[in-house]
């Protein structure tokens, strides 16, 4: 039998806790306050902590702090009461396995320590001499669409966060990515609420000058970099806590890949996901702007940038061969403006969290605000808009895009007609 310590203050959510717990046939400890937790933590030896941030005498975060460095294989998930983005960074960086805002789903908690525990058994398997599955240099194998009728699917092999600021909001805000079992799939959740929604066409509402995704009353924002960043590791099954919108962070998918190969991609068992093989074309023509998917051994974006001078036009042909590929090809490629673009989206509400750091802005003799990482740095980063956005077809792709001035409204249109005649 699994045991669980609970820690919170309230005799209320510790007897729920206590209940719900035991019909799952968990035993319970539980203490009222740090002092107590300690000692149960050195006598009892539970299996999984559930821990509240706000104590009395000393708080949860520095509880979790002294687990993490007597126990660090210990997992412990944070609940807490009006939860923010930065308390969530702090744990998941100080080692929680999960952070929940109070009121809790009970559903979503035992979800949560299923995870938690899951993840705990694989860490102590490794540690008994078991193979791990995380390649040594936290990168995972590759197997082009070109090369099979399947991918393996693959999660990460730990939890990670990062934190920085909305593009659109400029709100404060910050992603988590928890590891999944097979045939999840990406799913954004609010770290709030704990609404949830796939990372699937069926589901993206707005396609302005962001991909959003919105389900039941939850909308995840500007999520094409993360998910190109997921489709260019091969990532499948993951879940994403998060607030109203995925940071912004320096503008590309440059950290998001730091951040999955800081985390390691883990192959897992099953049957893989069979490919997308494009075996006609498709078409989208709107007045200048075209995109098409056509027949091709392997998985490839060729795309026609056409902007007013100072850029004018830019042409690169992007041939996916593996992770690395993409991380050094297009993942730096940052978000880029029009300084009268910028302040015409302000006025409509949107683009508040753009900054010097987490874009290029320019000007009528061109960038104003620093070098460009590649002489054609404006063309690969609609490369990797249009990869993120092709990533809600959920499903790897054996075929070339050919697009030409589109933006994310033709991008998830291709996608959809793609769908519609699987």
């Amino acid at each position: 039998m699994k045991r669980i310590l609970v820690v919170d203050d309230e005799e209320q959510i510790r007897q729920s806790l206590r209940g719900v717990l035991s019909d799952e046939g968990f035993g319970v400890l539980e203490a009222g306050d740090g002092r107590r937790a300690r000692e149960l933590l050195r006598t009892e030896s539970p299996d999984l902590v559930i821990l509240d941030v706000w104590l009395p005498e000393i708080d949860g975060i520095s509880l979790l702090e002294e687990i993490k460095q007597t126990h660090p294989n210990l997992p412990v998930i944070i609940i807490c009461g009006h939860a923010n983005i930065e308390a969530a960074v702090r744990a998941t960086r100080l080692g929680a396995a999960d952070f929940i805002e109070k009121p809790f789903s009970l559903d979503a908690l035992l979800a949560s320590i299923e995870r938690a525990l899951g993840q705990s058994d694989a860490a102590v398997s490794d540690e008994a001499g078991a193979s791990s599955t995380v390649p040594s240099n936290g990168r995972a194998s590759h197997v082009a669409p070109g090369e099979a009728g399947y991918r393996p699917q693959r999660t990460i092999g730990k939890s990670v966060v990062a934190s920085g600021q909305g593009l659109h909001s400029g709100i404060r805000t910050g992603v988590i990515l928890h590891p999944m079992p097979p045939d999840t799939g990406v799913v954004f959740q609010s770290l709030a609420t704990e609404k949830s929604v796939p990372a699937l066409v069926d589901f993206a509402d707005s396609t302005g000058y962001a991909t959003t995704l919105f389900r039941n009353g939850f909308g995840a924002k500007t999520v094409e970099h993360l998910l190109a960043t997921l489709h260019g590791y091969g990532v499948s099954n993951v879940l994403v806590k998060m607030e109203n919108e995925v940071p912004a962070l320096d503008g590309s998918a440059l950290e998001f890949c730091r951040l999955v190969e800081e985390a390691g991609v883990v192959d897992q068992p099953g049957p893989g996901i069979p490919t997308y093989v494009v075996v006609r074309r498709f078409s989208i023509e709107d007045g200048q702007s075209h995109i098409a998917v056509e027949p091709y051994e392997g998985f490839a974006i060729d795309y026609t940038l056409d902007y007013p001078a100072p850029v004018g036009q830019q042409r690169y042909v992007f041939d996916y061969t593996g992770p690395e590929s993409f991380r050094d090809q297009v993942a730096p490629a940052r978000t880029f403006g029009f300084v009268h673009e910028f302040t015409r989206l302000a006025a409509a509400g949107l683009a508040a969290g753009g900054r010097l750091d987490n874009c290029v802005l320019i000007g009528e003799d061109g960038v104003i605000n620093g070098e460009l990482r590649f002489p054609d740095e404006f063309v690969r980063h609609k490369i990797l808009d249009v990869m993120g956005d092709f990533t809600l077809l959920g499903r790897p792709i054996r075929g070339r895009i050919v697009a030409r001035a589109t933006g994310h409204r033709h991008n998830v249109a291709m996608v959809r007609e793609m769908q519609a005649a699987a």
